[in-house]
């Protein structure tokens, strides 16, 4: 046989071992990043993800914890993996589009360094006060603010609350005190305790607000949360709403296989599917708002631009 010959065999052998084991996606368990720590809404959102797409793969997927720099830890992880489908990832706007449009060189491309998989959801926020602030509603929040200037904190576990309290500084002119944290449930335990004195969190503090433990003074989604009707909106509050969305999605390297990608995107949607498990999702806070790899492909492209236009329009120094 030609050396010509046995290459092209050779080829065609090695096409069809790969398309064999596309075919038998997954053979072992798969791995989903996180880029929170345990016990967070984005923590409960993957793993109840994870059990429901193991069980319609066939396989476990099994959730990693990979907090710290604003989600770019995990990012980079996933950006560096293979892109065989064992190894994926629950991202969100904070790492997917506040940080790139903070970033002056930002640590990765969410467009080109990724592959969508499966849009998930839309979080719901809320600014959350420990009891002891004075204030039942913005406006005396920001009156309390002014009055002590440089003296009162707010903790960040996401780039989404750092970005919301920039905008407040700048639109009412008001000096507070940034403490960043890896993730929400740590800067939660500390507002709870009165070692912070506000935050910008998900669904996750309306439990402590309904027992007394916290104050909610407003909520940055567009029409009030049905888990907490009496909280209002940023306009009725006196601020402008966020032009932007607040999203959690599945995504994995660049590069990934077509076939396995459209494994993952079912799985995933029919996991989202299920009424009991968007029940719990939504009882989170959480609206689930599932989609093709296309939808969330143009949805990371827009969504990465209208950060950058918000964080220049409030004037954000970029790191």
């Amino acid at each position: 046989m030609t050396t010509p010959l046995r290459r092209l065999f050779l080829a065609l052998g090695l096409a069809a071992a790969c398309a064999s084991a596309h075919a038998q996606y997954p053979t072992r368990p798969i791995t989903m990043v996180v880029p929170f720590p345990p016990g967070g809404t984005s923590d409960s959102l993957a793993r109840i993800i994870a059990k429901n797409v193991g069980e319609n793969l066939g396989q476990s997927v099994v959730v990693e914890n990979k907090p710290g720099v604003e989600g770019q830890i995990a990012a980079q992880d996933i950006a560096k993996s293979a892109p065989d489908g064992y190894r994926i990832a629950l991202v969100t706007s904070g790492n997917f589009s506040v940080l790139p449009a903070m970033r002056k060189n930002p640590p990765y491309d969410v467009v080109t360094d990724f592959t969508p998989i499966a849009d998930v959801g839309r979080y719901a926020f809320f600014l959350y006060v420990n009891p002891s602030v004075p204030a039942k509603n913005m406006r005396e929040f920001i009156a309390y603010a002014k009055a002590n200037p440089g003296k009162m904190s707010y903790g960040s576990g996401n780039g989404t609350g750092v970005l919301v309290f920039a905008q407040i500084k700048s639109l009412f002119g008001i000096d507070l005190l940034h403490v960043p944290y890896k993730g929400e449930p740590p800067a939660m335990t500390d507002l709870l305790a009165g070692r912070l004195d506000a935050m910008i969190a998900t669904g996750a503090g309306l439990p402590y607000a309904e027992d007394g433990k916290l104050r909610t003074l407003v909520t940055l989604l567009p029409t009030r949360s049905p888990l907490a009707p009496e909280v209002p909106v940023m306009r009725e509050a006196g601020m402008s709403e966020l032009p932007v969305v607040i999203w959690a999605a599945v995504v994995g390297p660049a590069g990934m296989p077509k076939d396995i990608v459209e494994r993952l995107n079912k799985a995933v949607l029919a996991s989202l599917a299920k009424p009991a498990v968007a029940a719990s999702i939504e009882q989170m806070g959480f609206a689930v708002t599932p989609g093709t790899p296309e939808v969330l492909g143009n949805l990371i492209k827009t969504q990465v631009g209208a950060y950058t236009k918000l964080v220049k329009s409030i004037g954000i120094p970029l790191q």
